[in-house]
Parts: structure tokens; sequence; C-alpha cells
């Protein structure tokens, strides 16, 4: 008879108790059998949300579909864009193209622009707009867009486009033409030339800047000698000041360029300023759109010295020459601009040349520096210009 093994036996105890745990441990899983279905449940669910979200945007996608006929029929429709018809008798509009000099110079072409705006504003202008030119040879191109689109009045601004101008009036007979600083040496019954005495404006800042040098050297920065409003500026300069003091000495400097970047350049403006306050200017008068603004920007890096501006108040255009701007001779660009539209609204705009207004600008945060006895020296100068009993020298044919 066999005797039975006492290992043996352990070890088959053990075998039996591992196996009821691994049988327990089984039960313990089917709890998450039961959640089994709910997962499936939710994933149906998503799907079936994901089929009805795609089944609205197919749905949605047909809707554009069927209304995209109604939407062709709108674009069309100049008026929902803000354009009009220009060529309608019952709508006046009014086009401006520039000199290279662009529509934000913050001198002559800006103030042209803000007298076609307020004409817009103040007068009933159904539309206006500008070209600004990059190349001289495209006046007559730039014109004719608005010519071409029935527009009532362009404004051609700059001596440079006058014969550009004269051109197009000629062709197109039943617009209004204003050119601004355009000399007519013949009347055209359609084109009014704005005109300006820029020496009595350059008679004034060159007064003020003898006066408040106190013998010391000034200076103008300029456009180019090509342009006869510059010249007449440059020469009014020279000439108040010698008014004031005949000794005076004024360094004055033309751009050597030509008309494509003579009004471009603040680089040489700022450079040929920098020159003239180093021989000692303590005025510096900058006329030349962007480069006489370079000018003025560079005199106001420099403490205790005066710039003067052009053409317009140039406190509001160039704020980074608020240091040194004292004034600005200029010319009333933007109402002249006002009443010639209005004019020509009125089948009245005048043929030939129209002269518009001159002066010097406030002086700013210069008040209290600019005496009394300057400012009434100042208006007695103003009043003899007026009334020809001060001459400023200029002499345009000579």
């Amino acid at each position: 008879m066999l005797r039975k093994n006492p290992l043996i036996t352990l070890l088959f105890v053990l075998f039996l108790a591992v196996a009821l745990v691994a049988c327990g441990g089984s039960e313990t899983t089917e709890p998450a059998a039961d959640e089994a279905p709910a997962v499936e449940e939710e994933a149906a669910a998503e799907e079936e949300a994901m089929d009805e979200e795609a089944s609205e945007e197919v749905a949605e996608e047909e809707a554009m579909e069927e209304e995209e006929p109604a939407a062709e029929e709108e674009e069309p429709a100049d008026e929902a864009a803000g354009e009009v018809d220009c060529a309608s008798e019952d709508v006046f509009c009014v086009g401006l193209v520039t000199d290279v000099g662009r529509i934000d110079d913050k001198s002559f072409n800006q103030s042209a622009w803000e007298g076609v705006q307020q004409a817009e504003a103040e007068l009933g202008v159904a539309q206006i707009n500008f070209v600004e030119t990059v190349n001289a040879t495209d006046y007559e191109a730039n014109i004719r867009l608005f010519a071409d689109d029935g527009y009532d009045v362009i404004v051609s601004v700059g001596f440079a486009l006058g014969e550009a101008t004269l051109i197009m009036a000629e062709e197109y007979p039943d617009i209004d033409f204003i050119g601004v600083d355009q000399f007519q040496v013949e009347a055209v019954d359609n084109v009014a030339g704005l005109i300006f005495n820029e020496d009595k404006a350059g008679f004034l800042a060159g007064a003020l800047a003898a006066l408040l040098s106190e013998g010391e050297p000034i200076a103008a920065v300029l456009g180019t000698d090509l342009v006869p409003p510059v010249v007449a500026f440059n020469e009014g300069y020279i000439g108040g000041a010698q008014y004031i003091n005949e000794d005076i000495e004024i360094l004055s400097t033309y751009h050597p360029g030509g008309l494509d970047v003579a009004f471009t350049d603040p680089e040489w403006g700022a450079a040929t300023a920098a020159q003239a306050m180093d021989q000692g200017a303590v005025v510096v008068f900058g006329a030349g759109g962007n480069t006489g603004n370079g000018a003025l920007t560079e005199v106001a890096t420099r403490e205790g010295l005066y710039c003067i501006g052009v053409d317009t108040d140039q406190w509001e255009t160039v704020p980074e020459a608020h240091p040194c701007l004292v004034s600005s001779a200029m010319k009333l660009i933007t109402p002249a601009v006002v009443d010639l539209i209005e004019a020509a609204m009125n089948d009245e705009m005048p043929a030939g040349n129209f002269v518009g207004d001159v002066g010097l600008a406030p002086f700013h945060d210069f008040e209290d520096q600019v005496s009394d006895d300057i400012k009434a020296q100042l208006a007695e100068i103003e009043a003899g210009l007026t009334d020809g009993t001060i001459e400023t020298g200029y002499n345009p044919g000579g």
C-alpha cells in the first residue's frame, strides 16, 4: 500500500486555491460587461447626431444654391457699392488729379483735395474721387479716367498739369476744369486757372523771418525753379526780408532735380536745411511739398530756431515741426477750390484766371514770442501789399 507524500498533498491544495482565486477574479469583471450596452448606446447616439448635423448642412447648402440667382441680380447695382452714375444730368461729380506730390503731401495737393471734400459736404456733390499721378507722362490718361466716366468738374493740381488740362478741356468741352496754379495765357470757356500771388505770401514770410532773426542769416529750402509759383515764393521771401533789413544774409537753395523728384525728396530738404543752419541760419522757410517738409522737421531738431511752412497752415499738417513752426505762407487753396466748384454747379464758373487769397497762418504756440511790434509791422506790410503801396519786387516776365 502506497503512502501519501505530504509535499504532493500540499502542492495539490495550493493548486486548488489558485484556481479558485482565478475564477473569483473573472467574476469581478462582470459589471464592466454590464456597461458595454451603455457605451454602445452612446456611440450610436453620437453617430445619429452627426448624421443629423450633416443633413442640416446639406439642407443649408441647397438653400444657398436656390438663393444665388437673387444675389447675382444685386451685384450690378453700383449704388449698393457707393457708386453713382456721374454721366446722369441729375448727378454732380468732381474728380481730382494730383501731380507727383501725392494726395497726402500735407501741403499743396492735400489742400486742393480738402477743398473737393468740403464741396461734397457743403454743396451736395454726389461723388468725389482722386487719382494720384506717379509718372508725369500719365497726366492726360489720369484726367481721362474721370472724363470718360462723365464727371462734371475735374481739378488738376499743379503747374505741370497745365498743358494736359488744356488738351483734355478741348476734347471734353462739356466738362469744367479747375487748374490749380495754372496761369491761363488765353481764356478757355471751360477752364479756370486758380492762381495766387505767391510773391505776396513769400514777402510776408520773409519780413517775419528777418524780424525774428535780429540780423542773423535766414534760409529758404525750395522745390524746383522750373515751377513759377515756387520762384514767386522765393523772390517774395527775399524781398520781404530785405524790406526789413537790406543787408541780411539769405541762403536760398532750389532742388536740383526735375518735376518728378523736386517735391518728393524730404531727405534732400533735411540735409539742405541742416547745411544752412550750420552756416548760421536761424530761420528756415520750407517751400516744396514733402521736400520742404523735410526741411521743417530738420529745423525742429535744433533748439531755439524757427521755421516757416508753405501753402497751408502746416501747424495742422506737420505736427513734427511744432517745436520751430512759427507760421506758414499760405495760399488759401481750399476755399478757392470750393468757390470754383460752386460756380461750376451754378453754370457760372469763370473762364481764364481766378486769383485766390494769400496770407500768413496764425502763430499758434509762438503767439507770445512774436512781439506786438512785429505783429504791427506785419499788419502794415500786408495792408501795403493789398493797396499796392508796397511792391514785392517779383517780376514774372523778367
